[in-house]
C-alpha cells in the first residue's frame, strides 16, 4: 500500500490497542497486541507517518534507530545480586534495565503520557548478537526481565534486503507474531502531504512533470543511483533557505540531496528556468496589482512551461500569505482565551506569568514526546513573546487589552490584504488566460491545499466561488452529454 494508507492502518491499530472495555481493561491485552512492521524502501516516509499518528492521537512517541544499539544497551548491563535459596546465599547474574525501556518510563514521567508508540527503526539491520534479543522483544515485548509498559504499542520499520545489504529476512515464526504492512512509493499520496507541508513549488512542479523521478533506486553497491521522498523534502527546505539568504542553487547542491544523477541534473535545469521566470515575471507586482501591460502581453504569449512556472509562483506566494494570516488568527484566538482568564485574576503579573508557563510547558511536553510540529512551535513562540511583552510593559489589564487590540488590528489588515491578493490572482488569470487550463489548475490547487481551503471557507472569495460553480456546471454538462451518447 502507499504511505497514506499505511498511516491510516497505524491509526486504526493504535485506536484498537488503546480501546478499553467497561472495566477499564484493554480490549486486546498487552501481550496479544502484535507489533506493527512497516516494510518498505528507505526515505519513503515511514518514520514521519508514525510520529504524525502519535501527534494526532495526542499520545507519546519515542523513536530509536536500532543500528546504533548493542546487545548491552538494549538488554541492560549484567549485575551481580545476592539471592537466598533454602537458607543458602548465592551470587546470581541479573541485568539492569534496558536503555530503551528506561527511556519509555522517563518520557512517561516527563510528559504525563501513559499511552504512546515506541518506534524501532531499521529493525532488521541489527547486529547478529542483538538479533535474538530483538526477536524476543517482538514476541514478548520484554528486554531481559523488563517489559514495555502497558499502554505503549510497538511499531517497527525495516528495509527489504535489496535496498540494504545488512538487512536480514525475518522467519515465518517472527512474522506470524507481527502486523506486516508493505509500503510502496506513491507520488500522488506523497504530493497531498507535500502541499500541506509547504514543499517548495519548484519541487512539486518538477515532479508533476517527471513523476518517474519521485522515487527511483537503480544500480548496485557504491554505484547505486537513488531519488527518494526524503531527499525531495530535504532539498525543498534547503531551497527555501537559499532563496531567503541569496545562496546560489546549482546541480551540485541538488545532487547532495538527490543521488540520482539524471534526476538531479534535470531538476537543476528546471530550477534555473524557474528562477529566470521568477525574476522576469515580477510575481509580487502581479499580486499587488501594479503589473504592466508588458507583463500581461508576455504572459499571454508564454508557452506551456512559462505559463506553468508563472502560475506556480503566483500560487506559492499566495499560499504563503494565506498561511501567515491563518497563523495570526490562531495566535489571536489562543491569546483571547488566555486574556479572558487573566481578566478574572486580581494579580495581573501572576496571571500573565501563569498563562505563559502553560504554553511553555505544552511546547516542552510536545518536544519531549517528539511531536513538536514547526507550525505549533511558531504559534506558541509568538504567544509567549506577546505575554512576555505584556509582563514587561503593561501595568494594568487595560494596557494589555490595548496591546491585544493592536494585534487584532494587524491580523484584520493582513486578512484584507490576502483577500485583495486572491481577487487580483483570479483577475489576472481571467485576463491573460481566459480559455486555458490555468483557471482549472488555480481552483484545483486552492481547493486541495489545506490552508487555502481553510482560509476560503472562513472568509470567502467571490471569484473562487464563481469559478467553482462554473467548473461544476461544466462537469455536470459533460456527464449529461456522455449519458446521452451512451443511450
Amino acid at each position: 500500500m502507499n504511505i497514506t494508507k499505511a498511516k491510516e492502518e497505524i491509526r486504526k491499530t493504535a485506536k484498537a490497542y488503546f480501546a478499553k472495555d467497561a472495566d477499564g481493561l484493554s480490549r486486546i491485552s498487552h501481550h496479544e497486541q502484535r507489533p506493527v512492521l512497516l516494510m518498505g524502501p528507505p526515505g519513503v516516509g515511514k518514520t514521519a507517518v508514525v510520529s504524525q499518528v502519535a501527534a494526532e492521537l495526542g499520545i507519546g512517541f519515542l523513536s530509536y534507530s536500532m543500528t546504533h544499539h548493542t546487545r548491552q544497551s538494549a538488554l541492560g548491563l549484567p549485575a551481580i545480586r545476592e539471592r537466598e535459596y533454602k537458607g543458602m546465599r548465592f551470587s546470581v547474574s541479573e541485568y539492569t534495565m534496558s536503555e530503551i525501556i528506561a527511556s519509555v518510563y522517563e518520557q512517561m514521567e516527563k510528559t504525563g503520557c501513559e499511552e504512546g508508540i515506541l518506534f524501532l527503526d531499521e529493525i532488521n539491520c541489527v547486529s547478529e548478537t542483538l538479533m535474538p534479543v530483538m526477536l524476543q522483544f517482538l514476541q514478548y515485548k520484554v528486554f531481559g526481565r523488563h517489559e514495555l509498559p502497558e499502554g505503549w504499542m510497538v511499531v517497527c520499520a525495516g528495509n527489504p534486503p535489496e535496498y540494504n545489504r545488512s538487512a536480514k529476512v525475518f522467519d515465518v515464526v517472527t512474522l506470524d507474531r507481527m502486523k506486516v504492512i508493505e509500503i510502496e512509493p506513491d507520488y500522488e499520496a506523497w504530493r497531498s502531504y507535500a502541499i500541506s507541508q509547504d514543499v517548495h513549488p519548484a519541487v512539486l512542479r518538477f515532479l508533476n512533470g517527471h513523476p518517474n523521478y519521485f522515487y527511483e533506486i537503480t544500480g548496485t553497491g557504491m554505484h547505486k543511483a537513488f531519488a527518494t521522498a526524503r531527499g525531495w523534502m530535504d532539498l525543498s527546505q534547503m531551497l527555501l533557505v537559499c532563496e531567503e539568504e541569496k545562496i546560489a542553487v546549482d546541480r551540485h547542491l541538488a545532487s547532495q540531496y538527490i543521488g540520482h544523477p539524471q534526476a538531479a541534473e534535470a531538476f537543476a535545469a528546471y530550477y534555473a528556468l524557474y528562477e529566470s521566470y521568477q525574476a522576469k515575471d515580477q510575481v509580487l507586482e502581479i499580486l499587488q496589482g501594479v503589473e504592466t501591460d508588458e507583463i500581461h502581453e508576455r504572459a499571454k504569449a508564454a508557452d506551456f512551461d512559462e505559463r506553468f512556472s508563472l502560475l506556480s509562483q503566483l500560487l506559492s506566494q499566495t499560499n504563503r500569505m494565506l498561511r501567515e494570516n491563518l497563523l495570526q488568527e490562531d495566535v489571536v484566538r489562543d491569546l483571547h482565551e488566555a486574556l479572558l482568564r487573566v481578566r478574572e485574576r486580581e494579580e495581573l503579573s501572576d496571571a500573565l506569568l501563569e498563562e505563559r508557563k502553560k504554553i511553555e510547558e505544552r511546547r516542552e511536553r510536545d518536544r519531549l514526546r517528539g511531536i513538536l510540529a514547526r507550525r505549533d512551535e511558531k504559534l506558541w513562540s509568538r504567544e509567549i513573546s506577546f505575554l512576555k511583552e505584556c509582563l514587561a510593559e503593561c501595568g494594568t489589564f487595560e494596557e494589555v487589552k490595548t496591546s491585544f487590540q493592536s494585534l487584532v488590528a494587524e491580523m484584520k489588515l493582513k486578512r484584507e490584504v490576502v483577500s485583495a491578493v486572491l481577487a487580483r490572482l483570479f483577475a489576472f488569470v481571467e485576463d491573460v488566460w481566459p480559455d486555458g487550463y490555468e483557471m482549472l489548475m488555480l481552483v484545483t490547487e486552492l481547493s486541495s491545499g489545506k490552508d487555502s481551503a481553510r482560509w476560503i471557507a472562513a472568509h470567502g472569495c467571490e471569484a473562487y466561488e464563481r469559478h467553482v460553480g462554473e467548473l461544476q456546471f461544466e462537469e455536470r454538462r459533460e456527464n449529461i452529454l456522455q449519458e446521452i451518447a451512451r443511450l
